[in-house]
């Protein structure tokens, strides 16, 4: 299950995390974010040990959106070590997120 990342919770969960973690950038009223959904569930699920999962809501967390110049929904952001090193926009097939996280693992 992926985790509910919010402005508070971002610097603990994300930055200080001893693992990757793939943040799912999106909201409710956007359809791909819809499509994307699912799939970051099953990530989660798949690396639930070795990675960290989360998603942020663009609209009730607008300080981190703006902090990492989050234009286009969803975008996916994948830090390690408190640094972005990958980065999607839109819908992207699970085997291609596997295959971004696996590399930072």
């Amino acid at each position: 299950m992926a985790l509910e990342i919010t402005d508070s919770s971002f610097q603990d969960t994300v930055l200080k995390s001893d693992k990757p973690v793939l943040v799912d950038f999106w909201a409710v009223w956007c359809g791909p974010c819809r499509t994307l959904g699912p799939i970051i569930e099953e990530v989660a699920t798949d690396f639930e040990g070795k990675a960290v999962v989360g998603k942020v809501d663009v609209d009730n967390n607008q300080e981190i959106s703006m902090q990492y110049g989050i234009r286009n929904i969803p975008t996916v952001l994948i830090f390690k070590n408190g640094e972005v090193v990958d980065k999607l926009v839109g819908v992207a097939p699970k085997e291609v997120i596997a295959e971004k996280l696996s590399a930072h693992l």
